[in-house]
Parts: C-alpha cells; sequence; structure tokens
C-alpha cells in the first residue's frame, strides 16, 4: 500500500455545552468510506463511551452525534491532513494539525483525551504548545490494539465520567 496524502473531510462534533474532547489522529480508509469517526465495524470507540455512559450502542451517524452531543463529548482528529499509508499512524509525514481553538473558544472544555500513542504524541507536539491543556492519553479503540482485552479499555475509559 501507498503513501497518499489525505485531508480531513469530517466537520467536528461539538457544541457549548462540550466538556470532554476527544481526539484521534486522523479518520482512517474505513473511516473515511463511512463518513464518520471510527467507522471501522471492529473499533471499539462508540462501544466503550457508550458502556461508559450507560447508555445504548449508537449505531448511525446521526445517533453517535446526538449520543456525544447529550454526553458533552466533543470528537475530532488532532490532524487535518497528512500523508499517510492505511490507517498505519506510524506512516504518517508532514503532519498539519488541527486548529484547536476552533473548539476550546466556543466550548467548556474541562479535559482532552487522545485515543492512542500517535494521537498523543502529534497532540503534544503540534497541539500543547497554543492550547496549554494537557491531554491525557487513552488506549487505542483501534482494531489494531487487540491486545488490549475489551475489560481493559473500558477500565482505561472510565476516567472520562468525571468530566461528563
Amino acid at each position: 500500500m501507498d503513501i497518499e496524502k489525505v485531508v480531513h473531510e469530517f466537520e467536528p462534533v461539538y457544541n457549548s455545552d462540550s466538556r470532554i474532547l476527544m481526539l484521534g489522529t486522523m479518520p482512517s480508509p474505513k473511516s473515511r468510506e463511512t463518513g464518520f469517526y471510527y467507522g471501522h465495524p471492529r473499533n471499539r470507540f462508540w462501544k466503550v463511551l457508550a458502556d461508559v455512559c450507560d447508555e445504548e450502542l449508537p449505531v448511525t451517524r446521526d445517533e453517535k452525534i446526538a449520543f456525544a452531543l447529550e454526553h458533552h463529548i466533543a470528537v475530532w482528529d488532532v490532524l487535518a491532513g497528512c500523508e499517510i499509508r492505511g490507517a498505519d499512524d506510524s506512516s504518517i509525514r508532514n503532519p498539519a494539525p488541527n486548529d484547536m481553538s476552533r473548539i476550546l473558544c466556543q466550548a467548556d472544555i474541562r479535559a482532552i483525551f487522545t485515543t492512542g500513542t500517535k494521537a498523543a504524541q502529534l497532540y503534544k507536539k503540534y497541539c500543547y504548545p497554543k492550547t496549554k491543556i494537557a491531554a491525557v492519553q487513552l488506549p487505542s479503540t483501534s482494531p489494531a490494539n487487540c491486545r488490549m482485552k475489551y475489560e481493559e479499555l473500558y477500565q482505561a475509559y472510565m476516567v472520562i465520567r468525571k468530566y461528563l
């Protein structure tokens, strides 16, 4: 698979009541195909958030947006664009960060969480110098993180509850 230039095409999910900001790295090919965040059928992001919030799993794009907003969760990605090979975050070259002030100036964000190591590294390097808000690194919910059992993932994500 070749490296391709990818531009982030999804709008962030947030409103003025959002309290936490969940940041991935960049939409995967499957997410770009489905047209929404964490779109791979084996990605555990929406399941773990639903379980943490004691809610039913949102399935459609509209249900996921409504779920996030109802629970004061903003969803976006660290990068606005990059060169990447498939969904391999380790292959990212020439990253261009999103401007976090777009959300931070309009919402009462009390905590920022990254979904994986690469998102955390990129946030720290490109976004933190401007936001001055440290991000808490959570484990990746990607199917590539198959070594982490669901229960471990759930326990790690429970930290967000104190901000909801």
